[in-house]
């Protein structure tokens, strides 16, 4: 085995040590300690990406070299490489662009507090793309759960402990689900192990008296994992869990955590329960209808928001209707979208989220869109940086959103009874995008001459400026040289599979 072979597992393991190192380390320590680690993790994820798209085939690393039952063990291919090196490298941006507001909204006492919880839910994270066992993903599900309610709640005001205990009254709902679809999987298989429970189900299915069964444990998993990542109707807890927690929480939740649970979802469809028998459940056509509705009930509520950090909040809720949409096609070409689409929500949210403080620090600490006028002008960079989200959020050529769009656009166009609905939504779900998105570009642009807040230059807040370089940088080349990883998204379906 190579040592590359090992990185996975280190990073895994390094992320849970630097959670318990960072418990007994000051605020600074912790902090340096963090960002060391997610660097590190960034590039052994990047040494495993490149060392599985040079072999051309995924690998199994078995912890302690126990074979099943008795030892666990994670799966690595293309497509868990380029996600895992993709997750690392937005909580790198989106922990180093909130990092000046950290100071003014946590307390330094509970700064390590903090650092351990981003270090537990990037483990967790790591361990959701690469486990091929189900109750181990089930208990970093957990972890992830309690991590990311920490995370909104960290911030000592009263909007984030009611959204933190909605947020887990909903999300443990998810996570109780998940456990029971779990529990029935292994009656009826008698297996954890991924790639096993497939072979079992593979059986199974061609047995009639096991079609009923198969149906409620394959829905009950979907429905937990809808839940957690915030499909419509799913999506109460999520305004305020987004809109009033820390701005690092905020681009960490909403770019990373429900796509950990999505890339979950999608490993079941492939990997546990085989994509043509999921298929064939019928599940996919209600992802695909709650998608439709989620991107365009999202876009409404956005629009009638006030709000900004909320306003980007509910267009969340439209972007993961996209993914779902893309996975309810029940296609190559619409899982192909829906992936991609993850890393396209994850570059543009966590750049919205970041230039949406810089743009409301400028504006007295106010987050009412009358409030905002002018902004662009008193911070140049938040401004810059908003409009290029807003521009990919919308479908413009040359970012990521509008190559997501294509490709759900050409998975359409391939089916037949879904093509009209998709077409008909994308095209609705864009014009209502560009009402708010660009709504709020024009106020942040409309001059002010006598502006009672004070202007900010790039050069007094260096590290956001490079946080806002490195967001805009990663939406223009996904947007322009988005054929490579497409190729690579394929390449892993095909592994996957």
């Amino acid at each position: 085995m190579s040592f590359v072979q090992n990185f996975p597992f280190f990073t895994i393991l390094m992320c849970l040590l630097a959670g318990v190192i960072c418990s007994i380390l000051p605020k600074k320590g912790a902090r340096i300690v963090n960002t060391a680690l997610i660097i590190v993790t960034c590039i052994m994820s990047f040494v495993t990406l490149m060392f599985t798209i040079k072999t051309g085939e995924c690998y199994v690393y078995m912890m302690g070299h126990f074979p099943a039952p008795w030892g666990n063990e994670i799966r690595i291919g293309v497509l868990e490489a380029i996600m895992a090196t993709f997750f690392c490298f937005i909580m790198l941006l989106s922990m180093l662009g909130g990092r000046k507001k950290l100071d003014e909204e946590v307390e330094d006492t509970k700064h390590n507090l903090y650092y351990i919880l981003v270090n537990l839910l990037l483990s967790s994270l790591l361990a959701l793309v690469y486990t091929n066992d189900l109750f181990t993903a089930y208990v970093f599900v957990e972890i992830n759960t309690i991590a990311a309610a920490g995370l909104i709640m960290i911030r000592q005001i009263g909007r984030t402990i009611e959204a933190a205990v909605r947020y887990m009254i909903m999300s443990l709902l998810g996570s109780g689900l998940l456990l029971m679809g779990i529990c029935m999987l292994y009656d009826l298989t008698g297996h954890l192990l991924m790639s096993n429970i497939k072979d079992s189900i593979a059986v199974l299915a061609n047995d009639p008296s096991y079609h009923m069964p198969l149906m409620v444990t394959i829905t009950i998993m979907s429905v937990g994992l809808c839940i957690k990542s915030a499909l419509f109707p799913f999506h109460a807890w999520l305004p305020d869990a987004y809109g009033y927690s820390t701005v690092s929480s905020a681009a960490i939740l909403s770019s990373l955590v429900s796509k950990g649970y999505i890339f979950l979802l999608i490993k079941i469809i492939y990997r546990v329960i085989g994509f043509e028998v999921y298929k064939n459940s019928h599940i996919m056509n209600v992802l695909f209808v709650f998608g439709l509705c989620g991107m365009i009930f999202g876009s409404v509520s956005a629009i009638r928001e006030n709000d900004i950090r909320r306003m980007i909040a509910f267009s969340s809720v439209a972007q993961i209707g996209y993914i779902y949409m893309g996975i309810g096609m029940g296609t190559e070409m619409g899982m192909i979208a829906a992936i991609f689409h993850i890393f396209t929500h994850a570059a543009t949210k966590s750049l919205l989220f970041i230039a949406g403080i810089g743009i409301t620090d400028v504006s007295g600490f106010n987050r009412k869109f009358i409030e905002l006028t002018g902004a662009g002008y008193r911070n140049k960079i938040a401004g810059i940086g908003f409009t290029v989200g807003s521009l990919s959020m919308v479908g413009v050529p040359l970012f990521s959103g509008f190559i997501s769009k294509l490709l759900f656009a050409q998975g359409a166009v391939q089916l037949t009874g879904k093509m009209m609905p998709t077409l008909v939504c994308l095209a609705i779900s864009t014009i209502l995008n560009a009402i708010y998105f660009m709504k709020t570009v024009i106020r942040i642009y409309t001059p002010v001459p006598d502006s009672k807040y004070e202007s900010i230059g790039a050069m007094s807040m260096k590290l956001y400026t490079v946080t806002m370089i490195g967001f805009v940088v990663l939406n223009i080349y996904l947007g322009v040289n988005s054929t490579p990883i497409v190729d690579l998204i394929k390449q892993g379906l095909s592994m996957f599979s």
